[in-house]
């Protein structure tokens, strides 16, 4: 194999320290600060650390070093992106094409996570501007929804969440196409130490706060007892497989595995660079940020506030910009104002430092197989990422966003972690594997990891790939386990199947049917007062469990109803154009497939098949390209 001598000369990275800490930057995300504290609430608390660990060990490391070890060995041969670099560790072509998925996935998921990052920058603006002075919680939460819906401006701009995501995405793109070092490596050592700072003083509030900001009603309102509720471990939740599943999915998202950035970023370190213990440091380090900071910001402020009880019932990701906001407001205007720019200051920085990495795969392809420069690489990276992106945000409400997260940021990770592990253990060969990690390390990585990398680790992540395939309705695998295996709506069969579907299975409707049963609340008009807003109220009971956690009563047996405790109310908002006739009145009950609204409609359904059809069309795009860079090579005779 030669390289091209018409290849633009190789990038390097500046430092050590830099290299470490764009590779934390990569896997510190925004994961870290709103998906682990809500696993950790609902998988066990305390107990979760256990598998949580077991899975980092097992899989998380083992995978940081084959992706470390991979990228490495693929930059002595002068690429840079994951299909040629798996080309090179295999003699069948074909390898290659799993290649494709280290490409793909980032551009993909650069859609929609640029547009979350966008959220963050213009939430520092709103609380530095004092947007949410003096607004109730339910008002501070209603902003993010007017936010998400973009024909609503919540600052007399036109399409603003639309402005945000360009100038969002702009800046990465400008940043990117600055290179490694001027770039990508600049904004990691500024960006890690202000995430870190961020993190630890608003950390230290969590661990202050106690019970100073309780209402004289809220009994339960102590920052000490989210603390000791996050923590405390419930061990009846060891043996649950939801449990071990949840720790699986949780390393994917946290460690950027499986996504073909880190082998990027390792084919640019020099030959005998220590491998092994820069991916140790920076899998550490990304352990200590979610596992001290991302735990001790969020649960611990709410609890403070709201009560332990409201965030059993209310933890979940919309926390973060639906309740943090009113919460700072009650320290003040000026220090809620730091608070805020602080907060949303640190997922941005979280969020920058991992955007940063997905666009390198294909700016490394593109500049190996086609020569392009780096200033054309990025900004074609950014073309492509807004192409893919734009859907996400004009039709969040529609579900593009969550089609784009589940396929591209989980199926898809799983599925190449998977592919790579098999060519690195078993293609490739578990014997140079292990001499390419350990090449130039200071300390030898233990002997026994090698047993783990061939046949652990693959093991556990075909694992996590058939629960997600086979995933038993309302994850209750116990259940299952049990003979009753009735597959969840999430599941991957049950995605394709579209089984969470109850209504409005057609593209195209001569009206609109309700996808849930109860009261209808309110009719009214929306901001723009273009459109008609129908509310549902849900009735949800609940039942407590012997560890005290509360659990939605959806009618099991053995459950006595002097044990179903007071019902929630969940809302479900409708918006209808002006010109569709609302068919129901304040008051009514209704069943689900009730006709809410007759007039042309377009559902949900169209907009999810959409958001496939191009997913699809992108994965295809790549393989071709990756196709006729293979014709070029072979024409070069680089093969």
């Amino acid at each position: 194999m030669s390289e091209n001598s018409n290849q633009p000369k190789s990038e390097s990275w500046g430092s050590r320290v830099g290299l470490i800490l764009a590779m934390a930057g990569n896997a510190v995300g925004l994961g870290n600060f709103l998906r682990f504290p809500v696993q950790a609430v609902q998988n066990g608390g305390g107990v979760f650390i256990i598998p949580y660990i077991i899975c980092f060990l097992l899989m998380g490391i083992p995978l940081l070093w084959i992706e470390w070890a991979t990228g490495r060995f693929g930059g002595k041969s002068g690429n840079h992106s994951t299909p040629f670099i798996l080309d090179n560790m295999t003699k069948r072509r074909f390898w290659k094409y799993f290649g494709v998925f280290g490409i793909f996935t980032n551009i993909a998921v650069a859609a929609y996570y640029c547009y979350i990052e966008s959220w963050t920058m213009s939430y520092v603006y709103h609380s530095l501007k004092g947007t949410f002075i003096g607004k109730s919680q339910g008002e501070v939460a209603s902003f993010f929804n007017s936010y998400v819906d973009v024909w609503v401006s919540t600052t007399g701009i036109p399409l603003e969440a639309v402005l945000f995501y360009i100038v969002c995405l702009s800046l990465n793109t400008y940043i990117l196409s600055k290179g490694l070092s001027g770039g990508v490596e600049r904004v990691a050592k500024i960006g890690m130490p202000m995430l870190i700072l961020f993190g630890v003083l608003l950390a230290i509030r969590g661990f202050t706060l106690g019970d100073t900001g309780a209402s004289a009603t809220c009994t339960d309102c102590n920052s000490y007892l989210g603390l000791n509720f996050l923590w405390e471990p419930q061990f009846d939740s060891i043996s649950n497989p939801k449990v071990w599943m949840a720790a699986a999915g949780q390393i994917f998202f946290t460690l950027s595995v499986g996504m073909g950035t880190i082998q990027c970023y390792a084919s640019y370190v020099k030959h005998r660079d220590d491998i092994a213990l820069n991916a140790v440091t920076a899998g550490f380090m990304n352990g200590f940020v979610e596992i001290v900071l991302g735990a001790s910001i969020v649960i611990p402020i709410a609890v403070g506030y709201l009560g332990l009880d409201w965030v059993k019932e209310n933890a979940g990701f919309s926390m973060a910009f639906q309740t943090m906001p009113y919460l700072f407001t009650q320290w003040g205007d000026v220090i809620g104002a730091v608070a805020g720019l602080m907060w949303f200051g640190l997922l941005f920085f979280a969020g920058i430092t991992s955007s940063l990495a997905m666009g390198t795969p294909w700016m490394g392809f593109m500049r190996d197989e086609f020569n392009w420069s780096q200033n054309k690489s990025a900004w074609s990276f950014g073309a492509l990422v807004f192409i893919m992106g734009i859907p996400t945000v004009m039709f969040y409400n529609e579900g593009f966003f969550d089609e784009y997260d589940y396929w591209a940021g989980t199926i898809s990770l799983v599925v190449f972690a998977l592919a790579e592990t098999i060519i690195f253990a078993w293609i490739f060969g578990i014997k140079k594997g292990w001499r390419e990690i350990n090449a130039g390390a200071d300390i030898q990585v233990p002997s026994f990891f090698k047993f783990i990398i061939q046949f652990v680790t693959p093991t556990l992540i075909l694992i996590v790939f058939l629960g997600a395939l086979f995933t038993p309705k309302d994850n209750d695998w116990g259940k299952a386990f049990g003979g009753d295996w009735e597959l969840d709506a999430g599941s991957i069969i049950g995605k394709i199947q579209n089984k969470g579907l109850v209504a409005n299975r057609d593209y195209f409707a001569e009206g609109f049917e309700s996808e849930v049963a109860g009261e209808v609340l309110l009719i009214g008009e929306n901001e723009r007062k273009n459109r008609n807003v129908v509310q549902i109220g849900q009735t949800q009971s609940f039942y407590k469990l012997p560890n005290g956690k509360a659990k939605r009563y959806t009618g099991e047996t053995g459950i006595a109803q002097e044990e179903v405790y007071d019902s929630s109310i969940v809302v479900k908002t409708y918006r209808f154009k002006k010109k569709m006739e609302i068919q129901v009145k304040e008051g009514d009950t209704i069943a689900v497939k009730t006709i809410l609204a007759k007039g042309d409609v377009i559902n949900n359904i169209f907009y999810t098949d959409m958001a496939r059809l191009l997913l699809m069309s992108l994965f295809i795009f790549i393989g071709v390209v990756v196709w006729l860079a293979t014709l070029k090579r072979e024409k070069e005779n680089r093969l």
